[in-house]
């Protein structure tokens, strides 16, 4: 159900993105538990005295109340929930948190069906802050997940050609979404192994309160998520910003 027609409405979102807007407000993109994807306008957001500066972060978790100021909604009030402070202190996770939320919302819709992905980088956001999971583990398995709830699920139970589950010397056809064996490839394919396939399975298929409880040694890992960040890039078009800076950080 949308906003038109009401006043004030509260909203529980995580900031997105926020873009400085005037002299000293923001613009934001939320994703809501209510409403989806969502633009507003934070008045005063950038002073240093602002009421709700605070809940306007980029990453933060917060309760907002808005209401429709001519082609925008605006904030009236705004009150922490949960900002991840953990993240605050760790570039790197910080980095990786930015980009979980940059792509997230390239394909959030701007309705409330985008639910299961708000829940999702939620939960990302956490594994990260409070579990200190490390950033080279979640990112593939955030990824990973995030494409298979958008509709970008590989086919990675069975061989896509020969249909046999001990899939042989694995690898994954991006453009066919499919995992194969070595000898059962065609066109352009990326290798994985034994271990990264059974991450890959562990990710799509095992139960999501599990999602980041898997280890895997730095070339397996590597092969996982250089498959995954080379499949986003394929099926979304473009590339992220943001996982440019995280790379850049690591080397």
């Amino acid at each position: 159900m949308g906003m038109q027609g009401f006043g004030h409405i509260v909203l529980h979102g995580i900031v997105l993105r926020e873009t400085n807007y005037k002299e000293a407000d923001k613009l934001l993109t939320l994703l809501t538990a209510e409403e989806g994807r969502l633009t507003v306008a934070a008045r005063g957001a950038r002073r240093k005295n602002s009421r709700f500066g605070a809940a306007c972060q980029i990453l933060c978790w917060s309760e907002f109340t808005v209401y429709r100021w001519g082609e925008l909604y605006q904030i009236s009030q705004a009150e922490t929930v949960e900002e991840f402070r953990a993240l605050r202190t760790d570039i790197l996770s910080f980095a990786l948190g930015c980009f979980m939320a940059e792509i997230t919302e390239a394909l959030a819709m701007d309705d409330a069906s985008a639910g299961v992905l708000l829940r999702h980088l939620l939960n990302g956001l956490y594994a990260l802050s409070a579990l200190k999971k490390p950033p080279e583990l979640v990112l593939p398995a955030f990824l990973w997940k995030l494409l298979a709830l958008s509709g970008f699920e590989p086919l990675a139970e069975r061989c896509g050609v020969c249909g046999r589950a001990d899939i042989q010397s694995p690898r994954l056809e991006v453009e066919e979404g499919q995992v194969v064996c070595a000898a059962c490839a065609a066109g352009r394919t990326l290798p994985l192994c034994d271990a990264s396939l059974a991450a890959l399975r562990h990710i799509l298929y095992d139960d999501p309160g599990a999602l980041y409880r898997f280890r895997l040694a730095p070339e397996p890992l590597r092969r996982l998520t250089a498959a995954a960040e080379r499949f986003a890039e394929t099926h979304l078009e473009r590339g992220f910003q943001t996982l440019d800076y995280y790379h850049a950080l690591r080397s």
